[in-house]
């Protein structure tokens, strides 16, 4: 079953001889449990994609369907409750509020959803627990590596438990090891807790946890290539499609 789909999506900058189509009429769908990655040069619209499925940003064209749901026929209050009860956002450089703790940053969204602190709390807790933040709920972002940072705005991004987790370059900040790390979470994502997640990367390696890879180019959908299972194999599989394009 579907969790998301896109009917011919298209996001254009500018008018007339001037304008900009940084999406391209992209038709895709994600499924439930799936774990799907995005690839493609600088500029061909992955981000933009990205965006306008997890309303953040309106298509000129087209629709998103989450859950079946029209999002861009919601207003703009109620488009603002389903991103933050459906949707969980992470991102490259994290997002986390220097000032609060782990815990608290990873409650926040809740909070702002109107849940009571210490319900927030609570959830927020087992959610840092499950990605091995355990011992770390009350460091500051100054206090944890990249690695650990990133982990936390996974937490936060599962507290309101959404249907869908949209990661934008989740390892373009971090080494190697911490970027395995937190692709082996994503995984986990999907697999055992049973989110679908759509992820942004440069990276044949780290797009190789996926189930799937979707190829864009000039805003247009290339290609989309099933992975088997084999993370060598499909890492080189990616990196030679990527090339082509």
């Amino acid at each position: 079953m579907n969790i998301v789909k896109t009917e011919a999506l298209t996001k254009t900058y500018g008018f007339g001889a001037a304008a900009v189509a940084a999406l391209d009429s992209v038709s895709i769908s994600i499924n439930n449990g799936e774990f799907v990655t995005v690839m493609g040069p600088s500029g061909c619209g992955k981000s933009t994609l990205l965006h306008l499925i997890g309303g953040l940003d309106r298509p000129t064209e087209g629709r998103v369907l989450l859950e079946g749901q029209d999002i861009y026929a919601l207003k703009d209050d109620q488009l603002t409750r389903l991103r933050r009860r459906k949707i969980g956002f992470i991102f490259q450089f994290y997002n986390l509020l220097p000032m609060l703790t782990a815990v608290e940053n990873a409650a926040l969204p809740f909070i702002l959803d109107g849940v009571k602190p210490a319900e927030a709390r609570s959830r927020a807790t087992a959610w840092l627990e499950k990605v091995g933040l355990g011992d770390r709920l009350d460091h500051r972002p100054d206090q944890l590596s990249g690695g650990q940072q990133q982990r936390v705005a996974i937490a936060r991004a599962l507290t309101s438990e959404p249907s869908l987790i949209l990661a934008d370059e989740p390892t373009g900040n971090l080494d190697s090891r911490a970027s395995d790390e937190i692709a082996s979470l994503l995984r986990k994502v999907t697999d055992e807790w049973g989110r679908a997640v759509l992820m942004v990367t440069h990276d044949p390696r780290i797009a190789a946890y996926a189930d799937r890879i979707i190829f864009l180019k000039d805003g247009k959908l290339m290609e989309e290539a099933q992975l088997n299972g084999n993370r060598s194999n499909d890492a080189r599989l990616v990196k030679v499609k990527a090339e082509t394009l």
